[in-house]
């Protein structure tokens, strides 16, 4: 039988969202993802879900830890170089 676990947890990124014409789009440069609705909750709520399936990824292929590490390497890279502490 295989059972699925579920890891919770929560993570702020930085996002933008942007009217381009009749849409919005939602970008996070901490992730490289984007996404785009009719209306801005629209945006809100598939950028939630984008993230969500983007980690659910990575468990699923077990690269988490390892993007992970890589993320919080450019995070410090990027602190050191605007003076901002994490």
């Amino acid at each position: 039988m295989n059972k699925k676990t579920r890891a919770y947890f929560q993570v702020s990124l930085p996002v933008s969202i942007l009217r381009e014409g009749e849409a919005f789009v939602a970008y996070t440069p901490a992730l490289d993802l984007s996404t785009s609705g009719k209306s801005l909750d629209e945006a809100r709520t598939r950028f939630n879900e984008v993230v969500g399936i983007f980690f659910e990824e990575l468990v699923s292929k077990g690269t988490l830890e390892t993007v992970l590490k890589n993320f919080l390497s450019t995070q410090a890279v990027f602190s050191k170089e605007k003076k901002v502490i994490i």
